[in-house]
């Protein structure tokens, strides 16, 4: 195949993420808004241009008290930095239909080197609309803190309410 413009699905993609919460558990969560602009020949990413934009204000954890919490200054800051941003910048394989996909995130105005690994699921034909689809998962972890997301607090029994290390799970189904 080509190099073409491909487009997210979005009924059939997702942003997933984790944190751990008082050093016992973690909270999931999830970004319900998000787009991208993706060129690329599925079958050989090493050439693609990918860019990803999250609507940092659609945080669904699930919980309203919390997902407002998320939102607030204290670490999102919606209402300042809308929006969530990444830019592939090297895109290496690894392994049978596997990529170390590099990149800039940026949040809060923070842009920092993220990599992710990525296998390519292969694609097919909607049977709906007739469009050749492609599959992709993804995942990837970073430092919160390195963003300027730095909101924590003290537990007595020693430790921390919110852990540092976010990991994501991406899913992408994408069609031209």
């Amino acid at each position: 195949m080509a190099v073409e413009k491909w487009n997210i699905d979005p009924a059939h993609s997702s942003i997933e993420f984790q944190v751990k919460h008082m050093m016992v558990s973690k909270v999931k969560g999830n970004f319900t808004n998000f787009s991208a602009d993706i060129e690329m020949d599925p079958e050989n990413l090493q050439d693609a241009k990918i860019n990803f934009t999250v609507d940092a204000a659609s945080i669904d954890t699930h919980q309203a008290q919390r997902d407002g919490h998320l939102k607030s200054e204290d670490f999102f800051n919606v209402e300042k930095y809308p929006n969530i941003t990444f830019a592939a910048t090297e895109i290496v394989p690894d392994g049978d239909d596997e990529y170390e996909i590099k990149g800039d995130l940026t949040i809060r105005d923070v842009t920092k080197p993220v990599s992710f690994h990525v296998a390519y699921e292969g694609t097919g034909k909607d049977p709906n609309s007739g469009n050749l689809v492609a599959g992709f998962e993804g995942r990837g972890k970073f430092n919160r803190k390195d963003f300027g997301l730095n909101y924590n607090a003290a537990l007595e029994t020693g430790g921390v309410l919110i852990g540092d290390e976010v990991k994501l799970n991406i899913q992408i189904e994408a069609s031209k």
